[in-house]
């Protein structure tokens, strides 16, 4: 199991380095080449999301990104270190609850839509420490040339 792992600053303008090495190691790891586009505009989404959610909350550490290539599957997981809340939860600091939070929670919402068109084998954990977005796409293994 190889994995390749991405540290960045919460900046839209490397949203793009993300999605670009994303893309060069599911080549390499074997998804399929129609496929590729899907992985590319998945991550960029995702990326997006956390540097957003960074952004917002005012954090100052990097977003996380895995990519990790095992035997036929291929998965990339974001990271954000932002605090998310329970569904209901009005506690202070909780999003959702002030004007301006409700667009943000439809925004997330939207982007978590677009992910999980893109992506057949998506999930999605969040918590008050953070949250981590694990998309898989299935690999085929390279072709052995044979003299």
């Amino acid at each position: 199991m190889a994995t390749v792992e991405l540290r960045f600053s919460a900046l839209p303008e490397h949203v793009r380095t993300a999605r670009l090495v994303a893309a060069a190691v599911a080549r390499r790891a074997g998804v399929d080449e129609a496929v590729l586009d899907e992985v590319r505009l998945a991550v960029g989404e995702a990326c997006s999301r956390a540097v957003g959610l960074h952004q917002s909350a005012g954090i100052s550490a990097p977003v996380r990104v895995s990519l990790i290539e095992e035997e036929k599957l291929f998965s990339i997981e974001v990271g954000d270190e932002a605090p998310h809340t329970v569904p209901g939860d009005t506690s202070p600091g909780a999003r959702g609850g002030a004007d301006g939070a409700d667009v943000e929670t439809e925004e997330d919402e939207m982007g978590l839509a677009v992910i999980s068109g893109l992506v057949d084998d998506v999930e999605v954990t969040a918590g008050e420490n953070g949250g981590l977005i694990r998309m898989s796409w299935p690999t085929t293994p390279p072709a052995t040339l044979v003299p």
